[in-house]
């Protein structure tokens, strides 16, 4: 999968995840340290990126836009460091990757893992 890591965590999360098979880039790489949820959103979205952060104002933003993408990886645990919460974020994305790739919000807590499609209330027009 293409993943953006936000701002909010650190660039350590690129090479772990490129250990997983992602394609992964930090959010300082390709963009402003100050740049507004919504930039990135829509960078992330022309790039067919998925957002890895841990700002909820993301899936509150995509929820209310009822956008399907891009999906985000929400991470709301004590710890953010690969080292420390690593092996639980790699099976939380694997056991959602269909879902991610559809658009998805995964939030990854201590104890639980929630995953939410995006886009429900999208009506089809023909």
């Amino acid at each position: 999968m293409r993943i953006v890591v936000d701002m909010n965590l650190t660039p350590a999360w690129v090479p772990y995840l490129a250990s997983l098979g992602h394609d992964a880039v930090h959010w300082s790489e390709v963009g402003a340290q100050d740049a507004p949820d919504t930039d990135i959103i829509e960078w992330a979205r022309a790039s067919d990126r998925i957002v890895m952060t841990a700002d909820l104002d993301f899936g509150i933003a995509l929820a209310q836009s009822d956008a399907a993408a891009p999906s985000v990886i929400q991470l709301r645990t004590g710890a953010t460091l690969p080292g420390r919460v690593g092996p639980l974020v790699a099976r939380a994305i694997d056991g959602a990757r269909a879902d991610l790739l559809s658009g998805a919000l995964l939030t990854i807590e201590t104890g639980r893992v929630r995953l939410r499609p995006l886009g429900l209330d999208r009506t089809d027009q023909a």
